[in-house]
């Protein structure tokens, strides 16, 4: 038998579900002893599953993609953090070499953005026109792993502010045909006009989502659509709005607004029973590594510490459909000083990181 893996302490299987001990054996978890078990190595402290960062781009800076020793360094960023699952929330760069890398964590791809032409990041998406959708939907939704990611609104420089980029019947076309294809489709969406026919045409999930009204949450609730807010992404809107304000006033306005009520939207949305995910947008202007800052991000918003680390673990793997702390799943597990649900500080400073089995932290 190869060397097992002990790890003692408080193991929090789930919100209510904390056991003593679990054991790692093949680089699998088991909560049976294992006999004949001789070159144990122990650790101790509160075990969690694996950091979920639910928007992140792994190949992409602010300048677009990155050559493949850039975008290992941006993963080993967020494994040193504890992130071992990341949901890539657009890329132009192929990753899937990383899928062969034990060391590396696991990525879910929601393949390239897809953009209206000239409405989004030079060198980041696709760009085309309403006609074009479904077809490029299609080719990403195939591309990816179960997922699709649409810009749904960006600034119309002749309009001086932000502006839905999709027609409506071109928007409820597109995510019909990802669903076919067995696929979930988000949007990246800052402001409020894309928001209904969005969601009216069957939108899973938005990204952002700072534009979220009192009048539109009872319609995400309803709908069962999640949000990933990337507050430590929205943080840097007074900046962007500094940078535009000669230029775009009524843009900068609207960013410093949409920034202000930030919290409120967030804790509003949760409130009404929106699922709400831990998701950076590290890649394009932050750094990777930033899943543990964004759970505090949540907790200032006034979402309770248990379901804000909920939203990095249990829940937001659930919502991945990918395992947590299960008997026989692959051992991607954090350890930590203290109890992360008694003070969320503590996840931005874990004591051992587990990947598949091997302490790789």
């Amino acid at each position: 038998m190869s060397e097992v893996l002990h790890v003692r302490g408080r193991v929090l299987v789930g919100p209510q579900d904390v056991r003593d001990e679990l054991w790692v054996v093949s680089g699998r978890i088991t909560y049976d002893r294992p006999a004949g078990a001789r070159d144990v190595r122990t650790v101790d402290g509160w075990a969690l599953p694996g950091l979920v960062d639910a928007h992140c781009h792994v190949g992409l800076d602010q300048h677009g993609p990155v050559p493949d020793d850039v975008s290992e360094k941006q993963a080993l960023a967020e494994r040193e953090a504890g992130a071992l699952l990341l949901r890539d929330a657009g890329s132009p760069s192929d990753t899937r070499w990383i899928d062969d890398r034990d060391d590396l964590p696991k990525i879910i791809r929601a393949g390239r953005h897809i953009a209206r032409t000239r409405r989004y990041i030079r060198n980041y998406a696709w760009e085309i026109e309403p006609g074009d959708l479904v077809a490029y939907v299609a080719r990403e939704a195939r591309r990816g792993d179960g997922w699709v990611k649409l810009v749904g609104d960006w600034i119309d420089r002749d309009l001086g502010d932000l502006s839905a980029c999709w027609p409506r019947d071109a928007v409820a076309a597109a995510i019909a045909e990802a669903h076919r294809l067995g696929a979930r489709v988000t949007a990246h969406c800052f402001a409020e006009d894309a928001l209904r026919d969005l969601v009216e045409s069957g939108i899973d999930c938005i990204e952002h989502a700072t534009g979220l009204t009192d009048e539109l949450i009872p319609l995400f609730a309803e709908r069962g659509v999640a949000i990933v807010p990337t507050l430590v992404n929205i943080a840097t809107f007074p900046r962007l709005a500094d940078g535009g304000a000669s230029r775009f006033p009524r843009w900068s306005a609207h960013m410093r607004r949409l920034h202000e009520r930030r919290y409120d939207t967030v804790r509003n949305a949760y409130d009404a029973g929106i699922p709400v995910f831990v998701g950076t947008d590290a890649g394009g202007s932050l750094p990777h590594g930033l899943a543990g800052a964004e759970v505090g991000e949540l907790v200032t918003a006034g979402i309770p510490a248990p379901d804000a680390v909920s939203a990095t673990t249990w829940a937001a793997r659930a919502w991945l459909g990918r395992p947590g702390l299960d008997e026989g799943a692959p051992a991607d597990l954090v350890v930590y000083a203290e109890d992360p649900r008694a003070d969320v500080r503590v996840l931005t400073d874990p004591r051992r990181v587990v990947l598949n089995g091997r302490i790789v932290v």
